[in-house]
């Protein structure tokens, strides 16, 4: 019998580091509850951003973030929460990993911290980014993972 993609040592490394990394983006959106109510706190944090950044962070800042922020502030926390949920339950797993690492490469990119050595460093950063892009690349029908009903288990479900 063919082994089910994503089962076996590989699966199961790669569903504990999906637990983990949903622990991580859970926790993340509960410090973000407060945006739901009240915007303010996103645009201080955008606005301090936007003094201290290069042109290209800057003008996203202004034209697209600032803007866009009482939207923004709503979906984040939600995003994160939803994102953390999915991915300690194992449910969508690629579809939830691949949609927090845009939101994450986005807070990076638009507070400047990716493109400079310490980011190297940063554990907010690398591993993070590389566990979510693991995960939406290879994250497809993992161990102990909460599934549609028509969607056949993997080998140790």
């Amino acid at each position: 019998m063919e082994k089910a993609r994503g089962a076996g040592s590989k699966g199961h490394g790669l569903r504990a580091l999906s637990v983990a990394l949903g622990v991580f983006l859970f926790s993340m959106g509960i410090g973000k509850l407060g945006w739901l109510n009240d915007p303010g706190p996103l645009v201080e944090t955008l606005r301090k951003w936007q003094d201290a950044g290069p042109l290209a962070s800057r003008w996203y800042i202004e034209n697209l973030a600032i803007p866009g922020a009482p939207l923004f502030a709503r979906v984040v926390p939600l995003a994160e929460l939803g994102a953390g949920v999915a991915l300690v339950c194992g449910f969508q797993v690629r579809l939830a990993a691949g949609l927090a690492f845009g939101m994450i490469l986005n807070f990076h990119f638009a507070a400047d911290v990716m493109f400079h050595y310490k980011y190297l460093t940063n554990g907010y950063g690398l591993p993070v980014l590389g566990g979510l892009l693991a995960l939406a690349l290879g994250g497809a029908r993992l161990p102990w993972s909460a599934r549609w009903p028509w969607m056949p288990r993997a080998e140790g479900d």
